[in-house]
């Protein structure tokens, strides 16, 4: 293939590998929802997509992709290829009547 269409294909095939997210199986409902923290925020849909935004100082980071996997608490969100993995060290639970979960070290609110 030439190095002129390969960048064509690969853009072209984009919607269609981002469209692979897996949708969340029942016994890890508890992540569904949009969870919150002052410089974070991270939000899960039942169909397999993950909305995220970390504030650290004057860097910003966004992902907007399709869950690949669950990797025991770990969240997998991405495309083939291109993958990053949110570490979950205290799965969603509820405290105080509060849903929370800590996700890279950062502790989360579920909003109402």
């Amino acid at each position: 293939m030439s190095k002129r269409i390969l960048p064509i294909v690969l853009v072209a095939m984009l919607p269609i590998l981002s469209a692979c997210g897996q949708p969340v199986a029942d016994d890890k409902a508890a992540y569904v929802g949009e969870w919150r923290a002052q410089t974070m925020r991270l939000e899960v849909t039942k169909d397999g997509t993950v909305h995220y935004k970390r504030v650290r100082g004057n860097t910003t980071t966004s992902i907007n992709a399709p869950l690949r996997r669950f990797e025991g608490d770990n969240l997998v969100v991405g495309i083939p290829f291109i993958e990053t993995t949110f570490e979950v060290s205290q799965p969603p639970h509820q405290a105080a009547g509060t849903w929370k979960m800590v996700v890279d070290g950062m502790e989360l609110t579920r909003a109402p």
